[in-house]
């Protein structure tokens, strides 16, 4: 049976994993690295001083290894280089490492250093920097790297891997939600943690959720070309049809199929989603709830700040759009910048990279999005 119960796709545990060069001594890492010791607002909470930012192609020791985009290197050969200790054991934490080439990693000399100007625990990755000028904890790390191939021992890195929604990676996303401001953009996010201790898990067997799950009325379209982010797609006749619908169930809805495609992201500091709005045979002057509408931006806009790519509100003629924007008026300008209210299917095509072709062969959107959304049938309960 499955769980009747969803929680959050994002925690602040991270997962663990270590690439060793013992076959390929000589090789590099194939990826280019992050920077983060630029004095930069946005980088307090990484946990240490380099990241990969992109692997680079070929059969790489990184993609060998299974390292992704984010991860954040910890330590070079058990020597830490961390910005602050780590929160979790390393008992508590899953170990992701693959491909590793070695035998084992006892062999390897870990390389602890005694009187340099780090904090008094100089062993394994809990080591952190203490008294560097801006910049020289980076440059420390590559030149601990160099060093270790340069002398013949092989290197091994330790990596943590963070989840989207960690402070890690969502911090630099509430900072810009907030201007730059530090305390509005911390007062934001300790907000958000506490909306989520008070909403996840989310109990799937709920009725009101179930009549929503069971309408196909919020639903994920499984359509992701041209580099675009996927979509939450919101049938509103379909809403409509439901009787006593309530804007909260459609809200938890809206939000389990948010998470779940903001945890595939390709990039977990960039999470990105879109959103479509299907208006056919709904009228705007007498038939959008704006209640629904009004609830589902109150619960993204301060818990999922920088991920929406573009909403998107069809059909909807030129002559009614003002209505439309006027119904949206609680929206802040920021984020009704990434809305479109159109009857244009060129343009909805564009934004969201389908097929128009397709679309007009399957008879308009609303069929189209019945051939490719997934509704979360294994969330619905009989």
């Amino acid at each position: 049976m499955p769980n009747p119960l969803f929680f959050s796709t994002s925690t602040e545990k991270p997962k663990v994993l270590k690439i060793d060069f013992v076959s390929d001594p000589g090789s590099s890492l194939g990826a280019q690295l992050t920077n983060h010791d630029k004095g930069l607002s946005s980088d307090m909470f990484v946990p240490a001083y380099a990241s990969v930012k992109k692997l680079l192609d070929g059969d790489t020791i990184a993609r060998k290894a299974g390292v992704a985009v984010g991860d954040v290197i910890v330590g070079v050969n058990g020597l830490g280089f961390r910005r602050f200790a780590p929160d979790f054991d390393d008992s508590e934490l899953e170990d992701i490492t693959v491909g590793l080439a070695g035998a084992g990693l006892d062999d390897i000399d870990i390389g602890n250093e005694n009187g340099d100007d780090s904090s008094v625990d100089n062993t394994l990755n809990t080591r952190t920097m203490a008294g560097k000028k801006e910049g020289e904890s980076y440059k420390a790390v590559i030149a601990k790297i160099k060093e270790m191939k340069s002398s013949g021992t092989p290197l091994l890195l330790s990596l943590e891997r963070y989840d989207w929604d960690s402070r890690v990676y969502s911090w630099a996303r509430f900072l810009v939600a907030r201007d730059g401001n530090v305390p509005e953009a911390m007062q934001m996010l300790q907000t958000h943690e506490a909306w989520k201790e008070t909403t996840f898990p989310v109990d799937l067997t709920d009725s009101g959720i179930q009549v929503v799950l069971k309408s196909q009325a919020v639903s994920e379209v499984q359509i992701q070309e041209n580099g675009l982010p996927p979509t939450v797609y919101v049938n509103f006749a379909k809403l409509q049809s439901i009787a006593d619908c309530k804007a909260a169930d459609v809200t938890r809805a809206f939000v389990i199929f948010t998470e779940e495609l903001l945890k595939r992201a390709p990039d977990p500091r960039a999470p990105k989603t879109c959103q479509f709005i299907d208006l056919t045979g709904v009228s705007i002057t007498g038939g959008l709830r704006s209640d629904v509408l009004r609830e589902i931006y109150g619960t993204f806009e301060p818990n999922y700040p920088e991920t929406l790519h573009k909403m998107i509100m069809y059909p909807v003629s030129k002559y009614v759009a003002s209505t439309a924007k006027m119904l949206l008026s609680f929206v802040n300008a920021n984020t009704r910048k990434k809305f479109i209210i159109t009857d244009d299917l060129s343009l909805v095509c564009k934004e969201l990279g389908w097929s128009k072709q397709e679309v007009e062969a399957c008879g308009g959107v609303t069929n189209f999005m019945t051939k490719h959304t997934k509704t979360g049938a294994s969330m619905v309960f009989d």
